[in-house]
């Protein structure tokens, strides 16, 4: 008979007065952060099935008075979302392709091929996680006005090839990969583009994946980075058409408004309930080892 595995906490410890108290006092705290965070997404959703009188009464309440559906049509029709959706996705799509190709390529590089200086390159990469964002937003935008990217998809796609986080993501998924499967491919004479193409990017899937959700949260989000480089609405993500032509618009139903925010909301959403579980794999297996 197999021994129970031992917790943080013994049995003996769950018999201790302060004990009990400091886990009722963290399931308090960690109810309240719950809470903290469901309570904007409850207010959005609820808020899109009231009337236009019902939402603007005060006090306000949580629950519609009466159930409104039309304010989705009425919001779907305001404002062309199949295009902005579909500008997402593209932008999705770009930086996926970007990050598996240059960063992935660098991982590889980096974890597999014997580079001189690999260390310091490395020691660089890692060395830009501490430089705030903020400070390369104007840089970037300079680059790019000067390349002749602006109002194009490729201001959105080239700097997802500079992301320091996604590229050690992946080149701590490549070290736990056996050197051994790459010395026999270069034996047969497979050459190391064949070892990343053919060896490494398949078995790299998981984190691939991962990633994967990451991008499309942060291209669906993304609202001021492209409000700076689009200048007009048949550029725009999702996100920035709704900052600029619901967030910030004048005569617009505010129950139109909290329909509109609610569908935007329902595929990032799905998203992350649906590849919850592939996250927390992803990250386990490309974690960043001390």
């Amino acid at each position: 008979m197999r021994a129970a595995e031992r917790g943080i906490l013994s049995t003996h410890d769950y018999k201790k007065s302060a004990t009990r108290i400091l886990i009722v006092v963290m399931s308090i705290v960690i109810l309240a952060m719950v809470l903290s965070m469901l309570y904007p997404i409850a207010v959005t959703f609820l808020n899109a099935f009231k009337s236009t009188i019902d939402v603007n009464s005060f006090p306000p309440k949580l629950l519609p008075r009466e159930w409104v559906t039309t304010n989705f049509k009425e919001g779907w029709d305001l404002m062309n979302l199949p295009l902005f959706m579909r500008n997402s996705l593209f932008v999705f799509l770009g930086n996926l392709i970007v990050t598996v190709a240059a960063l992935g390529g660098a991982a590889f590089a980096l974890s597999k091929l014997n580079l001189p200086g690999r260390k310091l390159i490395f020691l660089f990469f890692l060395s830009t996680l501490f430089i705030p964002p903020s400070t390369y937003i104007v840089p970037n935008f300079v680059n790019l006005k000067d390349l002749g990217l602006m109002n194009s998809f490729f201001a959105l796609w080239l700097p997802a090839g500079a992301s320091a986080f996604n590229m050690l993501l992946l080149k701590s998924f490549f070290d736990d990969i056996n050197n051994e499967i790459f010395e026999a491919s270069r034996i047969d004479g497979a050459s190391n583009w064949y070892g990343f193409t053919r060896i490494a990017l398949p078995l790299a899937m998981p984190i691939i994946s991962t990633l994967a959700i990451f991008i499309f949260s942060s291209a669906w989000n993304d609202w001021f980075w492209p409000s700076l480089i689009m200048h007009d609405d048949q550029h725009y993500p999702v996100a920035s058409a709704i900052y600029k032509n619901v967030i910030n618009a004048r005569g617009i139903k505010l129950n139109i408004k909290f329909a509109i925010l609610a569908m935007v909301a329902v595929p990032p959403m799905v998203i992350f309930l649906l590849f919850q579980r592939f996250i927390m794999r992803g990250l386990h297996l490309g974690g960043v080892k001390g």
